[in-house]
């Protein structure tokens, strides 16, 4: 069995299994039909634990974060299972978690009502100043900061602020989509150092990122995404050891494509979610590929980790 945190808590925070996300649409006919976006995805988040989530764009990483908070616009079906402490994440108790036990911080500081004051937006319904006083010190924000707008901030401010209204909340898990963006390298580290010491704290924290090296830093495990499905979670060490400590392909080529390996990229591209192939759905760009590929492929426990992949040893 592999190791589930460095907390060692045996039960999840959060628990996704066979996750499948629709979006009904209409062609050039005005035929409505169903395009998935998201299938067969399955993640967990244990208390003391950053699970950093990385894939390419359109992989479905986004959209998780929106799954689980309820968040997904109106013509969305969602199908599989979602639980938070063990019982059903239903609508109601998505309504009752989202932006007090369950907290998101966006990648886009937009979030933030440009004519509203930061401190009274931090503040929140049941907080007070003296409390924003305190989190806005923990987090190198000088005094003055509570009294500007959202446009006053830099962009190192606004994404401390964003996750100053996480610490208000007293959130147990916290979804962070690509906090990052923008930020110079130091920046960026800084920032996700207060995931590392959110989680240090007790909380379960989802990661949603690009910045693959800087994530590697601070978290416990890694959640590969490809084609709107988890093909890998395994410890973040192995991307460090590197790809021969993986077990997916797609992983192995994920960290080869990567700027100090030389961007050694590989051929074709991430299937379009309207033009599924069955089975394996890296399959076409494979090198282990066979026909046992076109079967059901799923997850599996190997070497301490769980990967999407009937050759992966």
């Amino acid at each position: 069995m592999m190791k589930k945190n460095g907390a060692g808590t045996d039960s999840p925070l959060l628990s996704v299994k066979n996750l499948t996300v629709s979006f009904s649409r209409y062609d050039h006919g005005f035929n409505k039909y169903d395009l998935e976006v998201i299938h067969s995805l399955d993640v967990e988040v244990y208390p003391g634990e950053v699970v950093a989530v990385v894939g390419a764009s359109g992989s479905g990483k986004s959209l998780l974060a929106h799954s689980v908070l309820g968040i997904l616009p109106e013509n969305a079906t969602v199908t599989g299972e979602m639980a938070y402490m063990g019982q059903p994440l239903t609508c109601e108790l998505q309504r009752k978690l989202r932006g007090r036990d369950m907290v998101l911080i966006p990648q886009s500081v937009e979030f933030l009502d440009p004519l509203m004051k930061v401190g009274r937006q931090v503040k929140g319904v049941r907080g007070t100043m003296e409390k924003v006083k305190s989190v806005f010190g923990r987090y190198g924000l000088p005094e003055e900061t509570e009294k500007m707008y959202p446009f006053q901030l830099s962009g190192g401010m606004a994404r401390r602020v964003l996750i100053s209204t996480a610490v208000m909340e007293a959130a147990k898990l916290i979804i962070a989509d690509e906090p990052t963006p923008g930020l110079g390298a130091d920046m960026a580290m800084e920032t996700l150092s207060h995931f590392r010491e959110l989680a240090d704290d007790g909380c379960g924290v989802l990661l949603i990122t690009h910045d693959i090296d800087l994530a590697f830093g601070i978290a416990d495990r890694i959640a590969v995404f490809y084609g709107g499905t988890t093909v890998e979670v395994c410890p973040a060490g192995d991307f460090k050891k590197g790809k021969e400590a993986l077990r997916h392909p797609y992983s192995k080529a994920f960290i080869d494509a990567l700027p100090q390996n030389g961007f050694r990229a590989i051929a074709g591209t991430q299937p379009y979610a309207g033009d599924l192939p069955k089975g394996c759905l890296f399959a076409d760009r494979c090198p282990m590929r066979t026909e046992e590929c076109a079967g059901t492929v799923e997850m599996r426990e190997i070497r301490g980790g769980k990967v999407r992949c009937i050759h992966a040893t």
